[in-house]
């Protein structure tokens, strides 16, 4: 099988193909002994060195779901008295990486990955992913604000922010959030722009992929034919 070098690094050390171009452009990759160049093929047989390190082969990539808690983080590393989403996982997971970011206080759907193209293909902004989210506020959604929120958009420091909002009950508390951008703690940083506090959020669906019956604190491996 012969094959563009990138691709074959992008595979098998979980990277994006743009990430494995930036390291055959930093001379940190040796085929059969001699540095990578941009657009070197890899052949079955042929010796491929990472960093002083044999690159191994391996067969598949994996993907898992999981349906975070709160006060989880979404890193390997521990902050404070909060574990990490790790410690929801058996260790033979614990080198994929989660595809986007949940912050500590919000919990939901989290996806996890060794593929790099299908995470930068979840998360980069122009591939526009649909992200919904139940959300529940601390106070009562004036309806002016959320014709703001929903029609105008929201002036952060960051840039406008829209989203489009769906009333859940007549309390005027909990909201269906549907956004197609991902921008730092977006959601939080809207409203709290408008004087509100978000002090539960979920979510809910990420793309085609939806929690269903996933229970908090669970996970469930899926089947994705990424190409």
């Amino acid at each position: 099988m012969n094959q563009r070098l990138n691709k074959y690094l992008a595979f098998h050390l979980g990277t994006s193909r743009r990430e494995a171009d930036d390291a055959i452009a930093a001379g940190d990759v040796l085929i059969n002994g001699e540095i990578a160049k941009l657009g070197s093929r890899y052949a079955i047989g042929d010796s491929v060195v990472y960093k002083g390190s044999p690159v191994v082969s391996r067969d598949n990539h994996t993907y898992l779901m999981l349906n975070k808690p709160e006060d989880y983080v979404s890193s390997r590393r521990q902050q404070g008295d909060s574990p990490t989403v790790y410690a929801l996982l058996p260790e033979e997971y614990h080198n994929l990486k989660p595809v986007g970011r949940l912050d500590r206080n919000s919990s939901g759907l989290l996806l996890f990955t060794d593929d790099g193209d299908f995470a930068h293909s979840m998360t980069h902004p122009s591939f526009q992913k649909t992200k919904e989210y139940l959300a529940t506020l601390n106070t009562a959604l004036e309806p002016l604000h959320q014709q703001m929120i929903s029609d105008y958009g929201v002036q952060l420091e960051d840039g406008y922010s829209k989203l489009t909002l769906e009333r859940l009950d007549d309390t005027r508390l909990n909201w269906k959030v549907v956004m197609h951008e991902g921008r730092n703690r977006q959601i939080r940083r809207t409203f709290a722009a408008l004087g509100y506090d978000v002090v539960k959020l979920h979510r809910t669906t990420f793309g085609p992929y939806s929690l269903e019956d996933l229970q908090l604190g669970k996970y469930v491996a899926l089947d994705i034919d990424f190409k």
